[in-house]
């Protein structure tokens, strides 16, 4: 079939790129091998890690479908990050990357040799064993009639605020049709967010589990042409916050640590944060005031995404995150469907500024732009705050388990009898159960929810949800205690 053609040429490339570790042509599993020596190898340029007791070498490949999230886990245990972000056919890929096994005295232990304790252990297989149930209760399993309707629910968004635009005379400068114009921006920053939301489901595999080239098409349509970020870029960046989430990383040359959280010079979200101001003087103005200006912040959010996007695919200078780190210059990572990225984003801003041409002046076009990127930036910016900011923060290197990792600097927020909180957050109202269970669909996690809760409870980790202006207002008081021990412990700077 076509399909089956496909999967065949797109598995021929990515063997044809794999890295350094993707050479073995006969599995090495009689060689064992120790954590002490599995954590030297940490890099993306030298990255081991370990599945299932088995030790791959994985070094070099940005090929990896999934981005570089591969190298988050370079030196650790990936057997559960493994699980969630794989579907059950991709483990037949894994035997060429095998050089080793883990040697038996080390299989208890963690990555820096403590032994693991029997609560420990049995913690483990508590959350594997959950994962299993909730598959046989077929919560991976997606509705397609609820993704039709999302999509042109979606979809009738932006038909609404078209027709806002189209609907007032271009010549028209009057309070009532600039009014009416800017009520039309604003339900187009709507838009963009919903898109942003659809996008991310789409691309984590919740609607097409077994045809995820299906995904990527679809993706490539809300994401690049309807919201105007790349994919590439997204997947790149998300994937890795999602294995790795509120962690720093271990050092300049390493991969693992989350990039949602590298928002200096103008947030610091832990005192190891405070560190990297030296002596920059915007740094030092920023982080002094941190907690007053991250709203204004967030409403620069989409600007600062669309010009990431742009200079991810077209590589436009050395900050643009294509460069491959420890590698030559002009070593980049790849950008699948490069041409039709650039073409989709070429479309975006083609019908983004029809919509600003038809505006009766220079003024009233730029007030239309500004308040349909400020909407969006704030709606998606607040949201992915929630999320994170004002949890736990950790260092790479004494992160906790996979689950722990993610419950613990994960805040859900709480349901309104309307559903309209569910609808605004586009599922991440359940942000925990999403980073446990990332390719659960959106309209099952309420039912993940609650066993999530029971389970945290039986095993004393501690779950944490808040209202919308409750999370908030958490995160502006974790901003304000970061400022306040800048002002306090580093007076030298």
């Amino acid at each position: 079939s076509a399909a089956r053609v496909f999967f065949t040429f797109v598995e021929s490339i990515v063997e044809s790129s794999m890295g350094r570790g993707g050479d073995n042509t006969t599995p090495l599993v009689a060689t064992e091998f120790a954590w002490s020596e599995v954590t030297k190898h940490r890099t993306p340029k030298d990255a081991w890690l370990v599945c299932e007791n088995k030790v791959y070498d994985v070094s070099g490949w940005h090929a990896h479908p999934g981005g570089d999230v591969i190298f988050t886990m370079a030196g650790f245990d990936a057997t559960d990050a493994f699980d969630l972000f794989h579907g059950p056919g991709t483990t037949k890929h894994l035997a060429k990357f095998c050089v080793g096994k883990l040697k038996d005295d080390d299989r208890p232990k963690t990555c820096d040799d403590r032994p693991k304790t029997k609560e420990q252990v049995d913690f483990e297989e508590g959350y594997r064993a959950l994962r299993k149930r909730l598959a046989k209760l077929k919560l991976f399993d997606a509705s397609f009639t609820y993704y039709a309707y999302k999509m042109a629910s979606t979809l009738a968004i932006a038909v609404l605020a078209s027709a806002v635009i189209a609907a007032q005379n271009p010549a028209e400068t009057t309070a009532k049709a600039r009014g009416m114009r800017l009520l039309g921006a604003s339900i187009l920053g709507i838009f963009f967010q919903q898109c942003g939301w659809l996008c991310h489901d789409l691309l984590h595999n919740q609607l097409f589990a077994r045809r995820r080239y299906l995904g990527k098409y679809f993706g490539l349509f809300w994401g690049n042409l309807a919201q105007g970020f790349s994919v590439s870029w997204w997947m790149n960046k998300h994937n890795t916050h999602h294995s790795v989430p509120n962690v720093h990383a271990t050092g300049a040359d390493a991969q693992n640590g989350d990039p949602d959280i590298d928002t200096m010079p103008f947030l610091a979200w832990s005192r190891p944060m405070l560190r990297l101001v030296g002596d920059s003087g915007l740094a030092k103005f920023m982080v002094a005031r941190q907690h007053v200006l991250y709203l204004p912040i967030l409403a620069f959010a989409r600007l600062s995404w669309l010009e990431q996007s742009l200079a991810y695919v077209l590589n436009l200078d050395a900050t643009a995150g294509r460069q491959i780190k420890g590698a030559s210059p002009g070593e980049l990572k790849p950008v699948p469907y490069e041409r039709t990225e650039l073409a989709l984003l070429g479309l975006h801003y083609a019908w983004y500024g029809y919509l600003a041409y038809l505006h009766p002046s220079l003024l009233d076009a730029a007030a239309f732009l500004v308040v349909s990127n400020v909407v969006c930036g704030l709606t998606l910016a607040v949201v992915f705050g929630l999320g994170h900011n004002g949890m736990a923060v950790y260092d790479a290197a004494d992160r906790p388990d996979f689950w722990k990792l993610q419950v613990t600097t994960t805040r859900n927020v709480t349901q309104d009898p309307l559903g309209f909180v569910h609808w605004f957050c586009g599922g991440l109202d359940y942000q925990v159960e999403h980073h446990l269970f990332p390719t659960i669909p959106r309209h099952n996690l309420a039912k993940v929810s609650q066993l999530t809760k029971d389970f945290c409870k039986e095993h004393g980790v501690r779950y944490h949800e808040a209202g919308i202006l409750e999370g908030t207002v958490e995160v502006l008081d974790h901003l304000k205690a970061i400022a306040n021990d800048f002002l306090t412990d580093f007076p030298a700077m």
